[in-house]
């Protein structure tokens, strides 16, 4: 299983993501479209599986996947990827190794088919998202809490150089409009946000005169520094 890590933002806003990648087990896996013989092929469980025997010097079947988690077995002269361990399943298993052997409880397995099932009831919930659903392969591998995009920032006044306590902060753009209060550190995040929209930031305090700003959300944001002026207007 690959594992995706992400530095996002810059100093000294900047955090890491990390996103395990196996692979999606589409219910319409272009791998198979791209293979011969039948060398891939979906189970009826929905494990999606590569023929050792059949794949044999189809190299071309690693590009057919647009997520990339399909490897080359050099040795073997085979392409090779997770197989959701179909084999212990049919041994008895109850969920794979990695779900097994995970010690925070992040991975969850299941039968989809048994709407009791704690699975069905996360795959159901409006948190489960799937990873690039542009693909539109209906994978049954799917994820909560996929990093999105942030906009964050630090307020100070100008002319004490003292960081913008309870600062309100407006975010706007791709139809919502959310607000937020600078800490004691005059800090201030919007997290989450669809990326690639446009977005619009206002900051405003009591004595100040308003500061606003525009851009796009094609990366994550930190906006450095901005120095409230005091108001003209009494």
């Amino acid at each position: 299983m690959q594992v995706i890590e992400r530095e996002r933002g810059k100093y000294p806003k900047v955090k890491v993501s990390y996103i395990p990648k196996p692979c999606m087990h589409c219910d319409e896996p272009p791998c198979a479209r791209g293979s011969v013989n039948g060398a891939v092929y979906k189970r009826p469980d929905g494990a999606v599986i590569i023929d050792p025997e059949k794949s044999v010097g189809q190299k071309e079947i690693l590009s057919s996947c647009p997520h990339r988690v399909i490897f080359w077995n050099e040795e073997k002269n085979i392409p090779q990827k997770c197989t959701l361990c179909a084999h212990l399943l049919d041994q008895g298993w109850k969920e794979p190794r990695c779900v097994e052997a995970c010690t925070t409880g992040c991975l969850l397995f299941g039968d989809l088919n048994d709407p009791g099932s704690e699975i069905s009831k996360v795959w159901n919930s409006e948190r489960v998202e799937e990873f690039h659903p542009e693909f539109e392969l209906n994978p049954r591998v799917r994820y909560i809490g996929i990093p999105k995009k942030f906009v964050a920032g630090t307020v100070l006044y100008k002319d004490k150089d003292q960081c913008a306590e309870k600062a309100k902060v407006t975010l706007t753009g791709g139809g919502k409009k959310q607000t937020a209060r600078t800490n004691n550190f005059g800090d201030f995040e919007f997290e989450g946000l669809d990326e690639g929209k446009e977005y619009g930031v206002k900051v405003e305090h009591a004595g100040y005169a308003p500061e606003s700003f525009k851009g796009q959300r094609k990366v994550d944001v930190y906006m450095g520094q901005i120095s409230l002026k005091r108001s003209s207007k009494k």
